[in-house]
């Protein structure tokens, strides 16, 4: 590939990440409309519908990889997401301001964002994500989503709900869902055309390209979606955004492409990033347990950490 040629692809991953944020946006301004219609608080709307529709850039993103014959940047993209998620994006937002949120109303999402951790990892040692592994992570995650919505609903005539209701249409939330699908179907291809290219032009592994360019750049709507919450004070829905990403980046992106199109697990992954996104959940549980949210300086701590982990891949 000539030099010259190098501005073609950077604008294809320039143009995709667009496609990308503005389809994830347009995704999440109408599911959360749409779940605040149905009366949803606002932790609960966090850790499934934001979670869900910011989730959905990694799972176009996976998806596209996978099918196209390149799943080094597809399970790249899902595991630096939830590292970009934690180390980057919350370390951001609680350096920004005191995040408060205790250990008892996200126990559930923690458990099993650190047992899908562990369960990949055993599959990263032999080499290979199997069918039947995807299928329990699918089954998993949806009995978790009804059970959760359906138990948020049940609870809605306890007490008032302090918000507006929602005034927008039925009809405009779901032409807002349908919309940021398309940025997102489009975005995906267009984003992953111009990054596997790139990564043939410098040389660079496309796990490498996974893990930092694909995940930075799938992880920019939990990061718009997470300032969003900070300026409404809403740390609920801001923390419940980044558990249940991962969450969903684990069960639904990896379960549904492995369901779909079983796939090889790099080594280096075991040795080096698994141990990493593992460790970034674990140390969300003291930090809840015993604060009830985070602090500042706990914001300096996952961001020095991110910082540290980044130099390693370089």
């Amino acid at each position: 590939m000539e030099p010259a040629s190098l501005s073609l692809p950077v604008t294809a991953v320039i143009g995709g990440l667009i496609m990308l944020v503005g389809g994830g946006e347009s995704l999440i301004s109408g599911a959360t409309r749409l779940a605040r219609h149905l009366g949803m608080k606002p932790l609960i709307i966090g850790l499934t519908v934001v979670a869900f529709g910011t989730s959905v850039p990694e799972l176009f993103v996976s998806l596209t990889a996978a099918l196209q014959g390149y799943p080094d940047i597809m399970i790249g993209n899902v595991v630096g997401s939830n590292i970009a998620n934690i180390g980057l994006i919350l370390g951001i937002s609680a350096l920004l301001a005191s995040l408060h949120l205790t250990i008892q109303e996200v126990w559930i999402e923690l458990l099993l964002v650190t047992c899908g951790s562990i369960i990949l990892m055993f599959c990263s040692g032999y080499g290979v994500f199997p069918r039947a592994v995807g299928m329990l992570f699918i089954v998993t995650l949806v009995s978790y989503t009804v059970f959760t919505c359906l138990g948020s609903l049940n609870g809605k005539n306890e007490q008032e709900s302090s918000e507006q209701p929602e005034k927008m249409g039925l009809a405009l939330m779901l032409a807002l869902i349908i919309f940021g699908l398309l940025l997102l179907a489009g975005g995906s291809n267009l984003f992953i055309r111009g990054a596997v290219d790139i990564a043939r032009y410098f040389g660079v592994s496309e796990l490498i390209i996974g893990l930092t360019l694909a995940a930075i750049g799938t992880s920019l709507p939990e990061l718009a979606s997470s300032l969003a919450a900070l300026r409404h004070n809403e740390s609920g829905l801001l923390i419940g955004n980044i558990i249940g990403s991962n969450m969903f980046n684990l069960f639904m992106v990896l379960g549904l492409t492995g369901t779909i199109k079983p796939f090889a697990l790099s080594p280096d992954l075991l040795h080096r990033d698994l141990p990493v996104m593992l460790a970034f959940t674990l140390i969300l549980i003291p930090i809840l347990h015993r604060t009830g949210g985070t602090r500042r300086w706990h914001g300096l701590l996952f961001l020095g950490a991110y910082a540290a982990y980044g130099y390693s891949l370089i």
